[in-house]
């Protein structure tokens, strides 16, 4: 008999397959092409209902995807999900996690070494967009390790076994908010991340929340865009960021 965690595995097989199929339908069978509701859209679990993952979740959730927001008090979530309309709910981080293809983590940073040891197991071998930053005030030891090593290096460690892709992290959610969608050039958004069918799944889920990827290279360039960083907070077309970070179409 299967096993759920069997369930979960042959999911994430069959989206993480779909990227390597023609470039022309890149992932048409699970995510959209266009901020338009899809036939089949992703399922995306989110760990932080905060700033960050609400704005986000929230923009997915208008381009037709399924959106978890969670948090340790998922009760508390129940105004937010009905104002991000039917295709948000609310449930804990663990069944963020369970539901989504993709995870999106969006909490404290001084919070990883705790998300990797409850939630290690489960994160394993699917694709987790990092939107995580950290700052002296608030994430003490962690931030430490950060200036230290790297932010890149940091969230590969409390991370192991994901397919990590850093984005969503080098602005103020308030940017977001702002520029998704918008006209005349969409705003960037650098993404860097080791595994490529993962970077495909974040690229088009950056275009799906109305920005522009630019793939700045492995995770180790997700230094690059960090907050405290020269490429952090920039408001960049995708031709400019492009020329900022030195990297072709």
């Amino acid at each position: 008999m299967s096993t759920r965690s069997d369930s979960l595995n042959r999911r994430s097989a069959l989206l993480l397959g779909g990227c390597l199929v023609a470039a022309s339908g890149l992932l048409a069978a699970r995510i959209p092409a266009s901020a338009q509701p899809a036939s089949q859209p992703a399922r995306i679990g989110i760990v932080g209902a905060g700033n960050i993952g609400s704005t986000i979740g929230g923009l997915w959730a208008k381009a037709g995807h399924e959106v978890m927001m969670s948090s340790r008090h998922p009760e508390e979530l129940k105004g937010l999900v009905e104002g991000l309309g039917p295709k948000a709910k609310a449930g804990s981080p663990a069944e963020a996690i369970a539901f989504g293809d993709v995870v999106l983590i969006a909490v404290p940073y001084k919070a990883y070494p705790q998300l990797a040891q409850d939630h290690a197991a489960a994160l394993k071998g699917k694709v987790v967009i990092d939107a995580g930053n950290a700052t002296q005030a608030r994430d003490g030891e962690v931030y430490g390790e950060v200036q230290a090593n790297g932010i890149a290096a940091v969230s590969a460690k409390y991370l192991n076994g994901a397919k990590v892709v850093r984005a969503f992290n080098a602005a103020n959610y308030k940017v977001f908010a702002k520029n998704a969608h918008r006209e005349g050039g969409r705003m960037a958004i650098p993404i860097a991340g080791d595994d490529p069918a993962a970077l495909a799944i974040a690229a088009q889920l950056v275009k799906d929340a109305g920005f522009e990827p630019v793939e700045v290279g492995p995770l180790a360039k997700a230094d690059g865009f960090a907050m405290g960083s020269p490429g952090f907070g920039l408001d960049l077309t995708a031709e400019e960021s492009r020329a900022r970070f030195g990297v072709a179409r």
